[in-house]
């Protein structure tokens, strides 16, 4: 009996031997790399750090409160400037007029929506009616203008009573009225280019231009 047990034993054991020949010596466990390559983003281990994306300045907005408004009663700035002033630029604007301007005859200007000769404009009337009276051959056209409020219609209807009223002036004065005409641009031909009161004021008048003969 004992020798039976050794021998069973011995069995096992050999088996035992047989088999870890056969599978062989266990594989070293394979280390994972947990400290980051020099140069790498810095973060967690074997992460990259998340792309960095530039900011783009946005582009400065002024609010409506930043932009200066010219107030209707301040003087006129380069587009509000007088008219003397600009009378070359206001010549070659109004291509297609009935003539040349009368540089001696000074225009007279209008209160919003009016036609109705204000104080300020008898005197200067008063000098052109001398003017007249000074070159009895001439003759000359009205023009009468509208600043950019409202219709071209209304505009239109507009300028002609200013010119007429410009002429009924000078004719009260002596002046005949066959030698003076009248024609309305209404607003299509602004003086000054602007849009508030200080283009406006200027745009309002009755201008005077040799007629054609």
């Amino acid at each position: 009996m004992r020798w039976t047990g050794r021998i069973g034993i011995g069995s096992t054991v050999t088996l035992t031997l047989t088999a870890l020949l056969l599978t062989g010596c266990p594989k070293r466990p394979e280390v994972v790399e947990t400290v980051p390559r020099p140069g790498a983003p810095q973060g967690m281990a074997g992460e990259s750090a998340p792309p960095t994306t530039p900011r783009v300045a946005a582009s400065e907005e002024k609010s409506p409160t930043e932009v200066a408004v010219q107030a209707p009663d301040t003087k006129p700035t380069e587009t509000g400037a007088a008219p003397e002033a600009r009378i070359a630029e206001a010549e070659v604007r109004q291509d297609g007029a009935v003539g040349a301007q009368v540089s001696e005859l000074k225009d007279v200007y209008f209160d919003f929506d009016q036609s109705g000769i204000r104080e300020d404009a008898r005197k200067l009337l008063n000098e052109n009616a001398e003017w007249f009276r000074k070159n009895p051959s001439a003759k000359v056209t009205i023009e009468g203008h509208a600043d950019e409020r409202g219709s071209s219609e209304y505009n239109l209807a507009l300028g002609e009573r200013r010119a007429r009223s410009t002429r009924d002036y000078l004719v009260a004065a002596g002046v005949a009225a066959n030698r003076i005409s009248t024609i309305s641009f209404g607003k299509e031909r602004p003086f000054v280019l602007g849009h508030d009161e200080s283009a406006w004021r200027w745009n309002r008048r009755s201008h005077f231009v040799s007629s054609v003969k």
